[in-house]
């Protein structure tokens, strides 16, 4: 999957405001403030997460999909804490195994150095297990089926019968144990636009683009 779309110039003042309120925020992962991106798939959160990064000076993201496999969709989180988040809560450098999709294994390995911010975006990212790492939940806000569209337009029908397993596995998951609620900063996933009311808001610019991933 690849990212694509421009931001509009007014953009970066917002983004580089809400990069300041990240690297204000108490650690909480060892010296890592760590940030989750958490939406349905499709929402726009890899897209987002890219962009947020580089405010951030290109803060390290990872990837939940290259931590889940076709036989754990939402089965990750062992991997996610032994691999990258007790390194860095012991204040070493991290990295994790990325799983290859097309060899359905997994194949090669992605750093995530003890960066000042460290993002994690994916489906789940601010779940249950994971919050006492976490100092901040961004959720994308997108509804699902409209999320799931964009992903079906995205992918193609060849993986039609992949998302229509993956869109009971995300309800299954999102109905025992939301994000949302947990989420201190909501971004509009179809403008990009940080949402009122939340953390992170901009009062004289907002965050527009064009997302085409999730």
């Amino acid at each position: 999957m690849a990212a694509s779309g421009l931001f509009p110039t007014p953009v970066d003042d917002a983004l580089g405001t809400l990069a300041a309120e990240l690297r204000a925020l108490p650690p909480s992962c060892g010296p890592v403030r760590l940030v989750a991106v958490d939406g349905h798939a499709g929402s726009g959160k890899t897209t987002f997460a890219g962009r947020l990064a580089a405010a951030l000076d290109g803060a390290p993201v990872v990837h939940l999909d290259d931590l889940a496999t076709h036989e754990e969709l939402f089965g990750w989180t062992g991997r996610l804490r032994a691999q990258v988040l007790e390194p860095l809560a012991a204040g070493r450098d991290a990295g994790y195994r990325v799983y290859d999709w097309t060899l359905r294994r997994f194949a090669g390995t992605a750093a995530v150095p003890a960066a000042p911010v460290v993002l994690v975006e994916g489906v789940g990212a601010g779940r249950r297990e994971v919050r006492p790492w976490l100092a901040r939940v961004i959720w994308m806000e997108l509804d699902a089926v409209a999320a799931r569209r964009r992903g079906e337009e995205r992918d193609g029908p060849d993986l039609a019968e992949f998302w229509a397993g993956w869109a009971r596995a995300e309800s299954a998951h999102f109905a025992v144990d939301p994000s949302r609620p947990h989420a201190a900063t909501r971004v509009d996933g179809v403008t990009g636009r940080i949402l009122p009311g939340t953390v992170g808001e901009s009062s004289t610019s907002s965050l527009t683009c064009d997302i085409t991933r999730n």
